[in-house]
């Protein structure tokens, strides 16, 4: 029987697969209706072993080798029997398969000790997979994460070239290669501008990130890393295509000799300043801003956002960079025509990280304004993570449990599904959606997005994702 993927610890109290590298047959976790899938008979629990007598790494693999026209595809059923199935279709047509995991080898680790790692971040003694530190080129191409391209063999560059894996998301932080060094732990970080230069020769395009840490990293160094990231966005080619500018976040559970300092208002002032003077720069010279500031800079530092047309392409939304512009535009376009009044009278409450409370005020205003409905707006400081100012998304069960006991909530409050593991009812704390209502004596209703948020709020059926 083959098993789940088991973590150990190493001499580095890193998280590693406690296993040889092997290939896993691919567990399928679900079969989309009216597919070639449902038509041959996969079922959920059934596994991949080999497509065309080559067994697939991960979905990169697989999504080339079901490409071709005829597939012979080898698959372990629930009960441990094998069967060959043949398969002709259309040239790029899809089985309409999905897997439980999109790697189905070990994952590949981080060796860096990037003292801003949230990773290391977090208190002992939660659930395993907050802790595992991936540095995984393949969870980059397929989902936007970000690597150091410290732990790359030369089997993953080739891999890399010859499948044309672009975009990547890259972690540059610094290109002076002692700053670097320095922040990753690791003498291989020095060679980043050379590994760009590579992608360039490669046609291989990336984003790229800088998490600023206050007497480290900024300043001249700052500009220094933006203008040169900037020197491979050229008319003829662009490798590198964006550059997202974070600010550090730091928890209580670090260790108190780790050199790094928390981002105050002033200091955010002032960075909005300098990358806004390189944006008008860039846009100039290159016909873009090139690079963007993370929204919590704006919040920290009580500004504005900028317009939304100023994000252009919103190469990195998924990064926090004009995610919560995006997110107002939104909120603003449906809520331009509101009813007059709800059915059914409804108090409810509306949970929220404190970082991004004041920016929801309008919104809720305007949603108050509907006869019969009535929203308490609640921003959270993060009592678990030792943060006054925090994004929605960081927000734990304890934190609601501290920040809302002995408050009026109404019939239910409401939170986004970012507060959420992925398609569970699991807190990052550990904590369940159950312990906490039981605890505050409400239900917890979960949102989607922008849309699910605004029609639940007014009334209309609300959609559950657990």
């Amino acid at each position: 029987m083959w098993q789940e993927i088991d973590y150990k610890e190493d001499e580095n109290d890193l998280l590693v697969p406690n296993i040889t590298c092997k290939i896993n047959p691919a567990e399928i976790e679900s079969i989309e209706a009216n597919s070639i899938a449902q038509e041959i008979g996969f079922e959920s629990g059934d596994s991949i072993i080999s497509i065309n007598g080559k067994k697939p790494r991960d979905l990169i693999d697989y999504q080339i080798l079901i490409s071709e026209e005829f597939l012979n595809i080898s698959v372990l059923d629930k009960n441990d029997e094998i069967h060959n199935i043949s398969i002709e279709k259309n040239l790029d047509e899809n089985l309409g398969i999905n897997f439980k995991d999109a790697l189905f080898d070990s994952i590949k680790q981080c060796n860096n000790k990037c003292p801003f790692c949230f990773i290391d971040q977090q208190p002992k003694g939660k659930r395993k997979s907050l802790y595992i530190k991936d540095d995984d080129y393949r969870l980059s191409f397929l989902y936007g994460s970000y690597l150091t391209l410290t732990n790359l063999k030369q089997e993953d560059w080739e891999r890399i070239s010859t499948q044309k894996l672009s975009p990547l998301f890259i972690s540059v932080h610094a290109t002076d290669p002692d700053t670097r060094k320095n922040l990753l732990k690791n003498n291989q970080a020095g060679l980043i501008l050379d590994q760009i230069s590579w992608f360039e020769k490669n046609s291989i395009q990336i984003h790229a990130q800088i998490v600023v840490c206050p007497d480290i990293n900024d300043g001249e160094i700052l500009e220094k890393s933006i203008f040169e990231l900037a020197a491979f966005y050229k008319k003829t080619s662009q490798t590198v295509i964006s550059v997202a500018i974070v600010p550090v976040g730091l928890t209580k559970f670090r260790p108190d000799n780790d050199g790094l300092k928390s981002i105050s208002s002033e200091y955010a002032i002032k960075t909005i300043n300098q990358v806004e003077r390189i944006q008008d720069i860039l846009k100039i010279r290159l016909g873009t801003r090139f690079c963007w500031l993370a929204d919590e800079w704006y919040l920290i530092a009580g500004i504005n956002l900028p317009n939304y047309k100023t994000y252009e392409n919103m190469p990195q939304e998924s990064n926090g960079v004009g995610s919560i512009r995006s997110f107002l535009k939104t909120l603003n376009e449906k809520t331009k025509n509101l009813p007059e009044k709800v059915r059914k009278p409804k108090k409810v409450s509306w949970i929220v990280g404190k970082l991004v409370y004041e920016a929801l005020i309008p919104t809720v205003k305007k949603l108050n304004s509907i006869n019969g409905l009535k929203i308490n707006l609640y921003g959270l400081p993060s009592v678990y993570w030792g943060q006054e100012q925090v994004v929605t998304g960081l927000l734990t069960g304890e934190d609601l449990i501290n920040g809302l006991q002995n408050k009026d909530l109404g019939e239910a409050i409401y939170i986004p599904s970012i507060m959420l593991k992925l398609n569970t009812d699991l807190f990052l704390d550990d904590k369940k959606i159950n312990e906490v209502e039981n605890i505050l004596n409400t239900k917890i209703r979960v949102l989607e997005d922008s849309n699910d948020i605004i029609d639940t709020l007014i009334g209309k059926p609300f959609r559950s994702i657990i």
